[in-house]
């Protein structure tokens, strides 16, 4: 028995002097990294969500006169110019963020387009007509103003930081619910061929957006805005004519909005920069650019700041401002934001020769020329 007793008490004091350790040392890390894990977005939504607001929307509608008129038999019965066309209010319901303390307000070209009354209602549960400061269809943004004391601008993010899988949250007015939040990842950057408008670099985001929602804060887990949210994604399955892509929401990027935005402020129109070149993407020879790509110049419009710097049909650039050309649209859309009288160095091969010029850039016209 004694013999027992040997084997037993150093084991119970090695079970006990472990219990001791793990209490005092080793649960206490455990515990505060889980105290530093993201278990909620609240804090993300509570700073974000007062400077997002409801846009209520209404239009005065001419109706098409009674299809009868047509026929002769009945138009008789109507004495000339006395066939009524009837007029009825249309109305829409949108989103929008308050960006600036003076009342600017980003949201959607669609959501007030024609629109002959604008409203908008506030978090805090004020409302107040709003007027269109400019409106930019090529990205379908507009500005409006509100001109209330005590407004709370939502605090503006990086775009250009977003890296896919990072979770964001989607705010806005959904079906005309009010303030509402879901929640997803980023899942992929720089989209576009999906709209007509001209300038596309939308982010996608899986956080689920419905009508109402367009104009709306996609934020960050800080709240800090990163796009306005703008449309849903969905193709027509050709067996069963359903919807699908169900999952797909698309946003333009914080960093675009506010550059159009402080030109419609400004200018009343957003000012683009232009080169005036038509180009497609290549593969150059030898080492001119990483990865062997280029674009290679179609046109080169007559008068333009490329012809000045000396650009032809035919030549290939691998290098913009030292950077090199990996896409042509999203290439141009840099140009786009720069400013006219900025100088852009250009390295391109011509007839296997590098070379180097600097164009000065120019604007481009409202018609796109």
């Amino acid at each position: 028995m004694r013999s027992l007793q040997l084997y037993i008490w150093p084991a119970v004091a090695g079970l006990l002097a472990a219990l001791l350790i793990l209490d005092r040392w080793v649960l206490p890390q455990y515990r505060e990294a889980g105290a530093g894990e993201v278990v909620s977005y609240a804090d993300a939504v509570r700073r974000a969500t007062p400077a997002v607001v409801n846009i209520y929307t209404a239009k005065l509608v001419t109706s098409q006169r009674n299809p009868l008129l047509e026929d002769g038999f009945f138009r008789s019965f109507v004495p000339p110019g006395q066939q009524p066309r009837r007029q009825r209010i249309e109305r829409s319901l949108g989103s929008g963020v308050i960006v600036t303390e003076q009342g600017h307000i980003l949201t959607n070209n669609h959501v007030i387009a024609g629109a002959d009354a604008i409203q908008v209602l506030l978090h805090d549960g004020r409302s107040a007509n709003a007027v269109v400061i400019g409106s930019d269809t090529a990205t379908d943004l507009a500005v409006l103003k509100l001109d209330l004391p005590g407004l709370q601008p939502i605090e503006l993010g990086d775009s250009n930081a977003a890296r896919v899988g990072d979770v964001v949250l989607a705010i806005g007015n959904p079906l005309g619910f009010g303030s509402s939040v879901t929640q997803g990842i980023v899942s992929a950057l720089g989209r576009y061929g999906l709209q007509a408008n001209a300038y596309e670099d939308y982010i996608q985001t899986d956080a689920t957006i419905h009508l109402g929602n367009s104009g709306g804060a996609l934020v960050d887990t800080r709240g800090r805005l990163l796009g306005i949210n703008t449309l849903i994604y969905t193709g027509n399955n050709p067996g069963g004519g359903t919807a699908t892509g169900i999952g797909i929401s698309l946003a333009i990027p914080v960093n675009l909005a506010v550059f159009v935005m402080q030109d419609l402020i400004d200018y009343g129109e957003v000012i683009r920069g232009w080169l005036g070149v038509s180009v497609e993407p290549a593969a150059t020879l030898g080492d001119s650019s990483p990865g062997g790509r280029a674009l290679a110049v179609l046109e080169v419009a007559a008068d333009s700041p490329a012809q000045k710097a000396g650009l032809l049909p035919g030549d290939l650039i691998t290098h913009i401002n030292g950077e090199p050309v990996q896409d042509g649209r999203l290439t141009m859309h840099r140009i786009a934001l720069l400013r006219p009288g900025d100088s852009v160095d250009i390295a391109i091969v011509r007839n296997r020769q590098s070379m180097e010029m600097t164009a000065v850039v120019g604007v481009l016209s409202q018609s796109g020329g």
